[in-house]
Formats: structure tokens, sequence, C-alpha cells
């Protein structure tokens, strides 16, 4: 189960409103950054090989506690979103100018949210 804090609800909020409107492009950019925000409470699994029978047995016997994410870590995984999409923006901006400008517009919902 996630944590429900002030930044997600806002995020949700605002990603129900998108669907509503159908507006594509700002659910798809709400629904990366939830995404990043529960990636980011994800416990790190350790890479080791073994026999199956030295598995665990059992429904929810592998499974580990997510981690709690405070809200300086929220906003640091929300930055690194509207950093991604700047980068992105500048990135396209001769190839694909609006591409450039559809990600730019990403990454000014995505601020607006954090600041709200």
């Amino acid at each position: 189960m996630t944590t429900d804090s002030p930044l997600r609800s806002r995020l949700r909020t605002a990603l129900l409103e998108a669907r509503r409107a159908r507006d594509a492009e700002t659910v798809s950019t709400l629904r990366t950054a939830l995404a990043a925000l529960e990636n980011a409470e994800a416990v790190p699994a350790a890479a080791r090989a073994g026999a199956l029978e030295d598995s665990p047995v059992g429904a929810g016997a592998a499974e580990a506690a997510r981690r709690v994410l405070t809200h300086d870590d929220e906003l640091a995984v929300l930055d690194a979103e509207i950093t991604s999409l700047d980068e992105a923006g500048r990135a396209y901006a001769c190839s694909a100018p609006e591409r450039a400008a559809a990600a730019r517009e990403a990454a000014r919902r995505l601020a607006a949210l954090r600041k709200a």
C-alpha cells in the first residue's frame, strides 16, 4: 500500500481531473510521476541465485515492507521527473519542436502541482 501524502493527493486529484477532461498528455505525465513515487518506495532486491527448494513458500513469504518516503524525498523524486522533462524538451528542441513543447508543458504542470 502506498503512502498518502499531500503531494500524492494533489497529483491524484489532478489525474482525476485530467481524465475527466480527456487530456491524454496530462494523464500520462501524472501517471508517470505517481509511478516514480511508488517505485522510489520499493526496497532493492538482493540479487542472489539459489536452489528452488530454498526459496520462501506461501502467500507473502517473500514480501518486504516498502520504504516510507519523507516529504523531502517525494519532492526530490518529483524534481527529478521535472528535470527529466526539461532535458527532453531541450533535446527535442531542434528535431521535434512539438515534442519539445509537450515536454516543457508537462514539466510546467508538475512544477505547478509541486508548489500547490
